[in-house]
């Protein structure tokens, strides 16, 4: 657990001093675009992202200043990401937080959504970096956005469709709609260090594999989560009806009064209290938690067997990341 702990805190670190270029990054006129732009990220976060990018880098050779344009794209992107996905949900609260949309409006959300993106780009194409590999970072940041918004739309598929999608659809759209930002985010980092192509490969497939494996993990929380640490009501995916990985097993494993307990509160958001508690002491019955984990570590090891030729303590860092995915309760 010491491990675990001394990994949040590498984390948070390397966040705290990429704040302030961050911040630098998204400023401009009017005041009121930047301050939208800026809001989500002005209040905190991990910085995960970034992290490994920075991690990334100095595993092949970098220093952590070659990966920060990588790195504050990466998390600009995101952050795009989140804005827009905000809207399209019509979340109201993020983080414990008002959204962007909520707290200036749907048009300034949107523009605010749309600046991120633009100057992720502009980031990664400054003059300051060298032609080759500007042109790298931005191609494949590119490609990840291409494949955030392909997973987006899978997503909203499988919601709207009456059927339960399979295992593997569920993991396409995941691949594409989270891991994406993942691999993105690894194989800048290795293209700002000015590694091969084979490394560049080796470190997106790191970032894709520990990318399912978080969202994975992340879906375990939504379904089944501990409230009072998730600060969500108990069993809030259920509630909203998302066909994520937890919710298919426990439907598939599930039979009788089990699977009547959980359709019964599936996207019924005037499920009560004692009902969703049974949902989710359905869902716990039905082995799912257990099933799901276990394939998220599944992950985990591809993620960690894509290291196997390298050392160093940037290593060893990117290698406990996956230990801090697979025990988060929030």
């Amino acid at each position: 657990m010491e491990d675990f702990v001394l990994n949040v805190k590498q984390i948070r670190k390397n966040g705290a001093s990429l704040n302030n270029r961050i911040n630098s990054a998204i400023s401009g006129k009017p005041d009121s675009l930047y301050d939208a732009a800026s809001h989500m990220i002005s209040k905190g976060g991990k910085r995960l992202r970034p992290y490994m990018a920075v991690k990334s880098c100095t595993m092949l050779g970098g220093k952590k200043s070659d990966a920060t344009p990588a790195a504050i794209a990466i998390e600009m992107i995101h952050n795009f990401t989140l804005v827009h996905d905000d809207i399209m949900d019509n979340d109201e609260i993020r983080h414990g937080i008002p959204t962007v949309h909520k707290k200036y409006g749907l048009p300034v959300a949107i523009l605010a959504g749309d600046v991120l993106f633009s100057k992720a780009f502009e980031t990664v194409t400054s003059s300051k970096i060298p032609q080759k590999i500007s042109s790298k970072l931005a191609e494949k940041l590119a490609k990840a956005c291409t494949d955030v918004c392909e997973g987006q739309m899978l997503d909203i598929g499988m919601a709207n469709a009456k059927k339960i999608p399979s295992r593997s659809q569920y993991v396409e759209m995941i691949r594409k709609k989270t891991s994406a930002l993942f691999d993105a985010a690894c194989a800048m980092g290795a293209i700002s260090a000015g590694a091969s192509s084979k490394d560049i490969a080796r470190m997106g497939s790191f970032g894709s594999s520990l990318g399912i494996a978080f969202q994975i993990t992340d879906d375990i929380i939504g379904a089944m989560g501990d409230s009072s640490v998730t600060k969500k009501p108990v069993g809030n995916d259920i509630r909203e009806g998302k066909k994520s990985l937890p919710i298919l097993v426990a439907l598939e494993r599930s039979s009788g009064m089990q699977r009547r307990a959980i359709s019964k509160c599936f996207g019924n958001k005037r499920c009560t209290k004692s009902d969703m508690k049974a949902a989710v002491s359905a869902m716990h019955e039905s082995g799912a938690e257990k099933e799901s984990r276990n394939i998220a570590k599944r992950y985990a090891r591809s993620a960690a067997g894509s290291l196997s030729t390298y050392s160093g303590s940037s290593k060893t860092e990117l290698i406990s990341l996956l230990d801090f995915i697979l025990k988060r309760e929030q």
